[in-house]
């Protein structure tokens, strides 16, 4: 039985995506170590340092249906690292003369941390096409709701009129910069490296550089100019990518759950009989979908500040790094994947209540426009005392038994400078948008060029 939550048989499909997992499991993680041993046998032969036929063989049995990996598991606990035991597995699924030559000059880490590197691109390929169908869907949004007027609200109180595909543009250039900010650490991050125990490559003797260059070539992986055994930050920038996408996955949760209240009510989760339900309330639907999104913002969080740790290294190879990146690169990707996958499913088909947005706009009798009026009111009488007019007159209606439009009208400090006719123009919610639908084509233009 599984004890991690993002493994388990019951919660899985809820903090991680299965796509995701395939890239990240127990079985993609020994081919990306068996990958590196059979590029570094290609490289190798190509430079002359080992037999053709040596490089061929291995290569032709660097699959994980050649290991044995209950084998390789009772090896591990032995020994403690993780290379060891699948190298003796490909020696043995190889000829005794090929075998001679199975991880010729490298070391661990190299493994690892190149196998490691083929995950992340394969990760960032899939976290770039998931983060692509978030953008389709929110676009749809946002296009659809362009002028659907809404109340903003800062502090948790109304503020002034905003539409709701504003709002759904706002995530939507977020999460466009994640994409970018996607394409920007890809040549950082999928990087490998043959470097050997203290990173100088002496068992490769003076074609140290030349085995690196030509093992990236077969494996499509960049290669960095120095050794990064101890240098960490190109992980670390991928985690914080991932913290990055999580955190406005959980703002986009946390603002539709607030907004699902039953105060509020403006906007639902797309329903399913039954989803949401309470073990005790039959009345309730409860943002399901959206609480697991915030959680794993909060995980992803977690993530970035043990990777920041992982920077902290000393000499050349350090004590616990490296196995803390084990779990969090590999946690990270699924986790985030889950997320996306979550907001996908809340973001597709989310129920919009237009009229409760209008009615959440009127609730106030009027005092969501203020701003409005005292802005109408300015010219006349300078900004600042327009403000302690309009003040007076919020406080006089706060209780809700007059409208602001009426107390406007029957104050001749405001009613001497503004007809009813302006009043009632400063006092309508679609003309106090400013340039909110204009900045939310700004946003689609940038998403559809």
């Amino acid at each position: 039985m599984a004890t991690s939550i993002i493994d388990s048989v019951y919660y899985k499909d809820m903090y991680g995506a299965a796509r995701m997992h395939a890239l990240f499991n127990d079985e993609a993680r020994f081919q990306g170590w068996l990958d590196f041993e059979a590029g570094l046998a290609r490289a190798q032969a190509r430079l002359g340092i080992i037999p053709k036929e040596a490089a061929a063989e291995i290569s032709e049995k660097a699959k994980v249906e050649f290991i044995d990996i209950p084998a390789m598991k009772e090896e591990f606990d032995k020994v403690g690292f993780p290379i060891l035991p699948i190298v003796h597995q490909l020696a043995k699924a190889v000829s005794p003369e090929t075998a001679r030559y199975v991880h010729w000059g490298s070391t661990t880490q190299d493994v690892i941390d190149t196998g490691m590197a083929l995950q992340i691109r394969d990760g960032l390929d899939l976290l770039d096409a998931m983060l692509g169908e978030l953008e389709t869907v929110l676009a749809a949004l946002a296009r659809k709701h362009r002028n659907t007027i809404m109340a903003g609200r800062t502090m948790r109180q109304q503020a002034a009129p905003i539409t709701f595909g504003y709002k759904v543009a706002i995530w939507l250039a977020e999460v466009h910069r994640h994409r970018q900010r996607l394409v920007e650490i890809r040549p950082r991050a999928a990087v490998g490296q043959i470097a050997g125990a203290v990173g100088t490559n002496a068992t490769l003797g003076d074609q140290g550089l030349d085995v690196l260059r030509e093992t990236m070539k077969e494996l499509s992986l960049a290669e960095a100019p120095i050794t990064w055994h101890v240098s960490r930050d190109s992980w670390t920038e991928t985690t914080a990518l991932l913290g990055l996408v999580g955190a406005t996955l959980a703002k986009i949760g946390q603002e539709i759950g607030t907004l699902m209240s039953t105060e509020v009510g403006e906007v639902g989760e797309p329903f399913v009989t039954g989803r949401g339900a309470s073990s005790t309330l039959p009345q309730k639907r409860n943002p399901i979908l959206c609480q697991p999104l915030v959680a794993a913002g909060r995980m992803l969080r977690e993530k970035v500040s043990l990777a920041l740790d992982t920077m902290v290294q000393d000499h050349e190879r350090s004590i616990g790094g490296m196995h803390l990146e084990w779990s969090i690169l590999p946690e990270a990707f699924v986790i985030a994947g889950g997320a996306i996958e979550n907001a996908l499913s809340i973001l597709d088909g989310l129920v919009v209540d237009e009229a409760r947005m209008r009615a959440n706009l009127d609730m106030l009798h009027g005092l969501i426009m203020s701003e409005a009026v005292m802005m109408g009111l300015a010219p006349h009488i300078g900004r600042n005392q327009a403000h302690d007019v309009v003040y007076e007159a919020c406080a006089r209606c706060a209780d809700g038994s007059t409208t602001l439009r009426d107390v406007l009208l029957a104050d001749p400090q405001i009613s001497s400078h503004l007809s009813e006719t302006e009043i009632d123009a400063m006092l309508d919610p679609a003309n106090y948008l400013g340039v909110a639908p204009q900045m939310v084509d700004q946003v689609l233009a940038l998403i559809d060029g």
